[in-house]
């Protein structure tokens, strides 16, 4: 059953799509690590989970300074991330293979969310942004 409404469009968000895809990959990745890196990896893939929740919840208020708020938290949540899976190809302990995905599909959504940020703060400076709801 395909279940839509208001709430629920940030799942039409590419930016939101490519995250989720980002955290799967990255539980791919780490989630073989052995047991005395598994705080590490736990980290790790929170951190990229971070990324598609915040955009979720973000999207899921109605307020574009706080949506702006949850996506600056998203493009955090990246940053982190990124310095794990660097540090983690410093130390030998992903693959080039694996890091070459990880950081492909990291690069596509931190650009993403840069360019929504940008989009979302000229609505906010040309006061485009309606936050009730509206019924047809």
């Amino acid at each position: 059953m395909n279940r839509k409404n208001m709430n629920r469009g940030f799942k039409k968000l590419r930016v939101w799509q490519d995250a989720i895809s980002l955290y799967v990959l990255a539980y791919k990745v780490f989630s073989g690590f052995p047991f005395e890196l598994k705080k590490v990896a736990a980290n790790s893939i929170d951190a990229a989970h971070s990324i598609s929740r915040n955009v979720s919840e973000g999207y899921c208020r109605r307020s574009l300074k706080e949506y702006l708020n949850h996506l600056n938290i998203a493009l955090g949540s990246c940053g982190e991330f990124h310095s794990c899976y660097e540090s983690f190809k410093q130390a030998d302990q992903i693959k080039d293979d694996e890091y070459e995905q990880l950081d492909q599909l990291h690069y596509k959504v931190e650009n993403a969310l840069l360019k929504l940020i940008k989009s979302l703060q000229k609505k906010q400076k040309d006061n485009q942004w309606e936050d009730t709801f509206h019924s047809k």
